[in-house]
């Protein structure tokens, strides 16, 4: 069975940076794909970064995190890493792993979730 498992999360001050890791176990990382979600109070969940190896590791991101967050991965420790800098309270919410496989459409997983509080 696959599980992720994020850390990283923490209380920071504006302008400060943190760095998420997402493990995962119970199957091969190189064949899924990765994208960071993220969900603030009272509202929906929403796609932060993702990083495609079916597209030849292609990033996308959203418009409000651009040029201060970075997705990478490291295949051989089977972790998938989100770089913040800059964060601003905005930035605050529960912060979730996603993977999805190449091999097997519509087959995903998801991590508990890291929180985020952005705050001064």
């Amino acid at each position: 069975q696959v599980q992720l498992v994020e850390s990283g999360g923490g209380l920071v001050q504006p302008g400060g940076s943190l760095r998420l890791s997402c493990a995962v176990s119970g199957s091969l990382f190189n064949f899924y794909n990765m994208a960071w979600y993220r969900q603030a109070p009272g509202k929906q969940r929403e796609l932060v970064a993702s990083l495609s190896i079916s597209s030849g590791g292609s990033t996308n991101y959203a418009d409000s995190v651009k040029g201060r967050f970075t997705i990478s991965r490291d295949n051989a420790k089977s972790t998938g890493y989100l770089q913040m800098n800059s964060l601003q309270p905005e930035d605050t919410g529960v912060y979730y792993c996603n993977v999805e496989s190449i091999v097997v459409r519509g087959r995903g997983y998801w991590g508990q979730g890291t929180q985020v509080t952005v705050s001064s």
